[in-house]
């Protein structure tokens, strides 16, 4: 009997090293995932220094180590943007938002997808992203200011307008709903150029100039802007409009915004007419 006692011992003992090896091996951090964190690294040091053909081969590499890398695809759509690629950046961006863990993620990435349709006149393709973008963020009002800018332009070249624009209306106040009425400050410093999205935890200035952008800042591997530059470092290029009849003056930017929330509260009160009637209203957005 005692020889059974000790046997279950032994086999006790046994299985608890066997968990505890099993253990430590699932914390183990999976050594591509460190070395794909170092080429990002590498190529944010690169990105920062002009050095844009280093950069693009370290974010490769990345990639090519953990594929899941949300940061280095985002950041290679960013090098491509600044040296004006806006196809490759397209790509980037859209593959950062499949993997994306985080809305965070996923608004960075739409809203600078955005951003790259707009510089390339695809204004139909851009207020998509920019609705993506508010999917993720309903309260940047960058975003925002950036998806009106587009759908002005859309309606100049003969799109949109109507009732397509009442239904992503409704759709906007669905998706929209937790903004607070009060936070629409119109952002009228700029004299029509869509805004970049402002995911550093530290903001740049350029001289004379405080708009907050974000297309051209590299994020670390850490998920933060890795802040590297001198007070010499040249601000990041914002978009650019069309020039001449393409620009809005602040003016007609916060009347296009008014105008906007004024179809918004329409919406809202005829989904709170339908709630008194009983009828019920999904106003809760599927992701």
């Amino acid at each position: 009997m005692k020889y059974f006692k000790n046997i279950h011992t032994l086999l006790a003992i046994f299985f608890m090293f066997l968990v505890g090896v099993v253990f430590a091996q699932s914390e183990k951090p999976d050594p591509a995932i460190i070395e794909a964190q170092d080429y990002v690294a590498e190529a944010n040091d690169d990105f920062v220094s002009n050095e844009f053909a280093a950069a693009e081969s370290s974010y490769r590499k990345a990639v090519a180590k953990d594929p899941a890398n949300t940061t280095a695809k985002y950041n290679m759509g960013n090098n491509y943007y600044r040296n004006k690629k806006y196809g490759e950046g397209m790509n980037r961006y859209l593959q950062a938002a499949e993997v994306a863990q985080t809305k965070t993620e996923k608004h960075k990435a739409f809203h600078n997808l955005g951003n790259a349709f707009y510089q390339q006149k695809d204004y139909k393709k851009a207020v998509e992203a920019y609705k993506n973008a508010l999917r993720n963020d309903p309260t940047d009002e960058e975003t925002r200011y950036n998806l009106a800018l587009a759908k002005k332009e859309e309606e100049k070249n003969g799109g949109g307008g109507g009732d397509d624009d009442k239904e992503d209306q409704n759709q906007d106040q669905n998706e929209d709903k937790k903004d607070q009425e009060g936070d629409g400050d119109d952002k009228e410093s700029d004299d029509g150029k869509p805004k970049d999205s402002d995911d550093q935890g530290d903001e740049k200035k350029d001289q004379g100039d405080d708009k907050k952008d974000d297309e051209g800042k590299p994020e670390d591997k850490d998920g933060d802007q890795k802040d590297k530059g001198k007070d010499g470092d040249k601000e990041k290029e914002q978009p650019q409009p069309q020039p001449g009849q393409g620009q809005l003056s602040p003016q007609q930017v916060k009347s296009l915004l008014e105008a906007m929330k004024n179809e918004e509260n329409k919406v809202q009160d005829k989904m709170n007419a339908q709630k008194v009637k009983g009828a019920k209203v999904k106003t809760d957005k599927d992701w």
